[in-house]
């Protein structure tokens, strides 16, 4: 009875492991649309947004929006002294304006140094 009970947990505790979700994948480019350089930062501390949370924001042509595909917690401690709230950084990205928020279809940080291009 005592393996019985073992083996029943066991298979119920690798059951719940298996049910665990891994996350999102990151997003890739499609080949059919533009990838463009932009400013990227917190909405409300770097970007002048209205809003009382910290949401993810991007600067296209003088003019920013929030972001939505991917999330301001996605891509590293946002209130860190390199992160969104703190810094606005420029992002590979891809995606059109719908309802006044950009749509990310693809979304990659630049890290310092690693490209001299201009953001738009």
């Amino acid at each position: 009875m005592k393996h019985l009970l073992i083996l029943l947990l066991t298979c119920f505790s690798l059951t719940a492991l298996a049910a665990q979700s891994l996350g999102k994948p990151p997003l890739q480019p499609e080949k059919n649309s533009p990838v463009f350089i932009a400013e990227v930062g917190c909405g409300q501390c770097q970007l002048g947004l209205p809003g009382k949370t910290c949401d993810l924001a991007i600067r296209i042509k003088g003019k920013a929006y929030f972001v939505t595909g991917t999330d301001i917690d996605s891509h590293g401690d946002a209130h860190a002294s390199d992160g969104f709230c703190n810094a606005v950084r420029n992002a590979r990205v891809q995606g059109k304006l719908v309802n006044n928020r950009f749509k990310a279809s693809y979304f990659q940080l630049i890290t310092e140094g690693a490209s001299k291009e201009k953001a738009e």
